[in-house]
């Protein structure tokens, strides 16, 4: 049988329930909701790292975070790097595919290729060395109409502000990466199957949509923010007055607004992807060809008041996971419509590596996802892990656990813990773990953490009971010193 294409379709901050198909009745993405019916939607995906350096990390290599070294953007945390025995990109291209990927990558160096055989890159503001030009860059300023830059809206990198694009609509890095994906296609060698990452710097902030979409949702009544019974700890004027605010609460009109900018993106970047889509039937490729869509973490959004990620909380850790299966591949699959069981980010390699009809790597951690499209589901998963360093502050580091259902969070530099009951609560307004009816529900949880936690041998534990860690000095994964001094030999 002839091997399929792939294509791996990345947003970046995309919270799960900013798609139709998620259920969302708001937003208008078509294309992805006509993607997912043809496919199938896993409605229970985390970012196990939910900051965009550890998840890509995570992603590219099949690794847990423990594994990649990489625990997040905080304290003591390295990058990425360019140093894994197995990735992805480079196992589909040891076995003849031919690898492009485009947009955002987040490697370091920004040039390093990970087993792609070419990348072009948008990096947004991301410049690791003085003569590094990403290569939307370069062509922004090539193509532009007149005397002004990128980012003239004013409009910083992780600000809660949002305006309509200031320059024409074709300069838009949104529409560069599917213009440079369709391009780049065009001349791959058609001789030999192909691999795809399009990755869209968007929504994450800035939330700078053209002005057709940010008009879009500008006078339409959007999803108010969800606000916790336990969420005025994050109510911090000190820190609210920041235009690149982590905490506290904005006026109802700038987080009216900063939901206006980020629908429009995304409906922005599906318009975008319904051209990639129909590039793909023309040449052909659209029923011999595997897609999944995912994004790298979420985004709060004024969430418990609370902005941009980082945190356990499903704003932030819960993301869309759409797998579609070519016409080729599909009549061996159940192909159920939905999938409930818990599944992360680095079950995206296993699952594309399988589809190719490539060996995993024992590197790998996680799991194909396929078995659960052909309805088998024995032996999967119980719940996911999760992780995140401090980086805004020592007390949103934060361990987690959820099967979909349930979340368990533990805040280590503050040795306190959440429980919500996400099937009766799916916001998390309500925190159970001071609830005298759950806490046999809540020691359930804080003892699986523990397993997870006791083999690494990191202080995290002792006894059987979480130790809390304020004071100390910030987690730092072994693995990665062992990743990196290994790449020198």
């Amino acid at each position: 049988m002839k091997r399929p294409n792939i294509v791996l379709i990345m947003t970046d901050q995309h919270r799960f329930d900013a798609l139709g198909c998620y259920g969302n009745s708001v937003i208008e993405t078509p294309n992805l909701d006509s993607f997912a019916r043809e496919g199938t939607v896993f409605t229970s995906a985390y970012s196990c790292t939910p900051s965009c350096v550890p998840a890509r990390t995570s992603l590219i290599s099949g690794m847990d975070p423990w594994h990649t070294g990489v625990l997040g953007t905080g304290k003591g945390q390295g990058k990425m790097g360019g140093n894994f025995k197995h990735t992805l990109p480079g196992e589909l291209s040891n076995s003849g595919y031919y690898t492009l990927g485009i947009g955002k990558m987040n490697f370091s160096p920004q040039r390093s290729l990970n087993g792609f055989h070419h990348t072009s890159l948008d990096e947004m503001g991301r410049v690791e060395s003085p003569d590094f030009v990403s290569d939307y860059a370069e062509w922004f300023e090539r193509n532009k109409t007149g005397d002004y830059g990128s980012v003239d809206h004013g409009i910083d990198w992780n600000s809660w502000i949002s305006r309509p694009f200031h320059a024409p609509e074709f300069l838009h890095p949104v529409n560069w990466t599917a213009n440079e994906t369709i391009r780049l296609l065009a001349k791959r060698d058609p001789t030999v199957p192909f691999f795809l990452k399009v990755s869209f710097t968007r929504p994450h902030s800035p939330y700078d949509p053209v002005p057709y979409y940010f008009d879009m949702y500008r006078e339409k009544p959007l999803p108010k923010p969800l606000i916790g019974d336990w969420a005025g700890m994050h109510d911090q004027p000190d820190d609210a007055h920041s235009p690149n605010a982590w905490r506290g609460k904005r006026s109802d009109e700038e987080i009216r607004r900063a939901r206006a900018g980020y629908y429009g993106l995304v409906s922005q970047i599906d318009q975008q992807i319904g051209r990639l889509f129909a590039y793909l039937r023309q040449i052909g490729a659209w029923e011999n060809t595997v897609i999944l869509f995912t994004s790298d973490h979420g985004d709060m959004l004024g969430d418990h008041n609370l902005w941009r990620k980082t945190y356990a909380y499903e704003g932030s850790a819960h993301i869309p996971f759409i797998v579609r299966l070519p016409k080729t591949m599909r009549h061996t699959y159940a192909l159920p419509r939905f999938v409930d069981k818990p599944v992360c980010l680095q079950d995206v390699m296993p699952t594309l590596l399988e589809a190719a009809g490539i060996s995993v790597p024992d590197t790998v951690d996680g799991k194909s996802v396929l078995p659960l499209l052909r309805g088998e589901d024995a032996g999967w998963r119980e719940f996911v892990h999760g992780e995140h360093s401090w980086c805004y502050s020592e007390e949103q580091e934060m361990q987690f656990l959820t099967n979909g259902r349930w979340k368990y969070i533990w805040f280590p530099r503050l040795g306190t813990e959440q429980l919500f009951h996400l099937a009766a609560d799916p916001g998390e307004c309500r925190d159970l773990s001071a609830d005298a009816a759950y806490v046999g529900q809540l020691a359930a949880w804080r003892e699986r953490l523990v397993r997870v936690l006791e083999p690494r041998n990191c202080g995290f534990t002792e006894g059987g009971q979480l130790v809390c860690q304020a004071g100390k000095p910030p987690l730092v994964s072994p693995y990665y010193k062992l990743r990196t001094d290994s790449s020198d030999e």
